[in-house]
């Protein structure tokens, strides 16, 4: 199968690339409509979004090159032929995460609701690109007898992986879940599907080597030995943001001064307890508002009269 979508004489567009830019292309979109819903510019989300692509990318190549290590120890010259393919998603979730969580917070954004945005960009590219690893005979499964001594269908598998993936998102985004825990809930989910399909992967072994040769399935891969400590991160993440919210359900906001700030002076001087802070609080009503909304905080809603101090 012809890798190249358009060839002319040294110079060439894979498929692998097509389908990744693609990919790229609709997962801005949906970031950026959902950064929008959450009053924030677009030159900002742009910016996000980039960083966290750029970020993405080297993270998962970085991974990829260290889990296929005794080929690339050979061909070094490839360590940076993206274009080539190979990206690992685990490693561009590393990699967007700390390429724009320093961003966000710089910003003040809402970064858990903005990296819920990128969900639907993620389960895009897996889709996408697995066709790219077909056009470039990549992620090859094991011979099986069940099938009659063909391969295991790797990449189709992961497609429809993908697939759900995006049906559970969609199922979060719906029930209204708290800021963070649908990205995390992704990356759990995806976790525990890529462990599996680890197994249907003809990939270098390592520690404990086994093949079952009737069923086409093996273990274990590199990938599937840090799964344990990926998960534990993931439940760890998820976990701590259902915290987060039901803390902030039940006692409402807690205001810092640093983030205070961003609410304009009236709300600093009201979180530091300032004696200005009541003569601030009609002028900067709109703008405390805002502020927390921007932070991912939901104000609980106030009674008549709160704001006077009445009963």
């Amino acid at each position: 199968m012809n890798p190249f979508l358009i060839r002319i004489g040294s110079f060439g567009i894979r498929w692998y690339g097509f389908f990744m830019a693609v990919s790229m292309a609709v997962g801005i979109h949906f970031f950026v409509r959902r950064g929008r819903r959450l009053g924030v510019d677009e030159d900002t989300l742009y910016n996000f979004a980039l960083l966290a692509i750029l970020g993405g990318v080297i993270g998962a190549r970085l991974v990829y090159v260290l889990t296929n290590w005794s080929y690339f120890w050979h061909h070094p010259g490839l360590i940076v032929a993206v274009w080539q393919g190979g990206l690992a998603i685990h490693g561009a979730l590393l990699g967007g995460i700390a390429f724009s969580l320093w961003y966000g917070y710089r910003k003040a954004l809402p970064y858990w609701a903005l990296l819920d945005g990128m969900v639907p960009g993620a389960c895009v590219g897996i889709f996408l690109v697995r066709i790219g690893n077909i056009f470039n005979g990549e992620i090859l499964g094991h011979p099986a007898g069940i099938l009659g001594g063909l391969r295991q269908p790797a990449q189709p598998y992961e497609m429809i992986m993908a697939l759900g993936l995006w049906l559970i998102y969609w199922r979060q985004v719906r029930l209204d879940r708290a800021d963070g825990v649908p990205f995390f809930t992704f990356a759990l989910v995806y976790s525990i599907l890529r462990f599996v399909s680890e197994m249907f992967r003809d990939n270098p072994q390592y520690l404990i080597h086994y093949t079952n040769h009737y069923l086409g399935i093996g273990f274990a891969t590199l990938e599937q030995l840090f799964t344990p400590l990926i998960l534990a991160f993931v439940i760890w993440g998820l976990r701590w943001r259902v915290r987060v919210a039901r803390h902030s359900f039940s006692e409402g906001p807690r205001w810092e001064p640093a983030l205070a700030l961003a609410a304009g002076p009236g709300a600093a001087a009201r979180a530091q307890g300032g004696p200005d802070g009541e003569a601030a609080a009609g002028e900067e009503r709109s703008t405390a508002v805002s502020a927390p909304a921007r932070m991912g905080v939901e104000l609980p809603p106030q009674s008549e009269g709160a704001g006077d101090g009445g009963a």
